[in-house]
């Protein structure tokens, strides 16, 4: 069995209203997520994190590892993938697209985002950062 390890985030911004979240739209298989990628070489979970905001969104991110949810699958035979997600804050840079891997940025309120979100496991995810964004 093969392991796999992508790191990512769901990065939050207050609005006037509602608190928002991040959503990308992959071009791979059009499932709406959060920006997400594979470790490099020597990488931390967290510089992973980082780096795949940057690259996904052109935003540079503030992280909050006090939320840490992993995600196990199987995205194909012989090969079992965690996906480590933390919560973050965007901290400079500007929306941008990564045009080869992301179809669609939008930014959703919390419950707009757990309509939109593809799979069950995401969602389950993005529960588990409402009850800790919701507790501070």
């Amino acid at each position: 069995m093969k392991m796999e390890k992508s790191c990512g985030a769901i990065l939050c911004r207050e609005t006037e209203e509602l608190p928002q979240v991040l959503l990308i739209r992959h071009k791979n298989g059009g499932h709406w997520g959060f920006p997400k990628g594979h470790v490099e070489d020597r990488e931390t979970e967290e510089e992973t994190a980082r780096r795949e905001i940057w690259e996904e969104t052109g935003l540079k991110a503030k992280l909050d590892t006090g939320f840490r949810k992993v995600v196990t699958y199987s995205p194909k035979p012989r090969v079992m993938k965690d996906v480590v997600y933390f919560a973050a804050r965007p901290s400079g840079g500007a929306l941008k697209r990564q045009e080869a891997e992301v179809e669609e940025t939008c930014w959703a309120t919390l419950g707009q985002a757990l309509d939109l979100v593809t799979f069950e496991t995401d969602r389950d995810v993005l529960r588990a950062f409402i009850a800790y964004y919701e507790r501070d």
